[in-house]
């Protein structure tokens, strides 16, 4: 049986945003709740890789100490791949409070025999979207042994299916799914999409 696992990758500074982003709050719940929930209704479990973890003591989720603070997504990667033991690696940033299930469902279904599924949206690669099988972790190592800390450095290592098609999802699913939120216009953007869908 295949397990999968969700990653909510948490271990950014919020420079832009001025506050953490994670814990703004999207109608009555915290931004970092609605990517827990709907990354638990395609996953068998979800954790948090964090560089603060007690801020987050409030989730029944795993919370995971960042291995390495302060280098970036590719090593909160590698401390979810150290910490959990899965077949799939589900993957969210913390500043993408509007993703959708059917998506990463969509991503899952174009996995097959590849190492990893990651979305192509308006000409854009999205790696912290991706779905990565466990057998990536080498790579990631590698990279970062190298110093090169950018998520995209380990795909040339790996067979990487780029997905940009996305079947009958519409496009303003997409557009949420993709949106990051990154300044307090992001944040206001997203509360009105937030509450124009509930």
């Amino acid at each position: 049986m295949t397990t999968v696992t969700g990653i909510i990758l948490s271990g950014g500074k919020s420079s832009r945003m001025g506050e953490n982003k994670a814990l703004l709050s999207l109608g009555n719940k915290k931004v970092i709740e609605h990517i827990y929930t709907e990354l638990k209704n395609c996953c068998d479990e979800v954790a948090v890789v964090a560089n603060d973890p007690s801020a987050y003591a409030f989730l029944t989720s795993n919370i995971i100490s960042d291995r390495f603070p302060g280098k970036g997504p590719l090593a909160g990667l590698e401390t979810a791949f150290f910490h959990k033991k899965a077949d799939a690696y589900i993957i969210s940033a913390c500043d993408t409070p509007l993703i959708k299930r059917e998506v990463y469902e969509h991503l899952y279904s174009r996995v097959r025999d590849f190492e990893a599924a990651v979305p192509v949206f308006d000409g854009q690669i999205h790696p912290l979207s991706g779905i990565y099988r466990r057998s990536v972790i080498t790579a990631v190592k590698q990279q970062l042994n190298k110093g090169e800390l950018k998520v995209k450095s380990f795909f040339e290592n790996i067979h990487v299916n780029y997905v940009d098609d996305f079947g009958s999802i519409s496009n303003e699913t997409l557009q949420q799914h993709f949106f990051n939120m990154n300044t307090p216009s992001d944040y206001e953007k997203a509360k009105l999409w937030y509450d124009l869908s509930n």
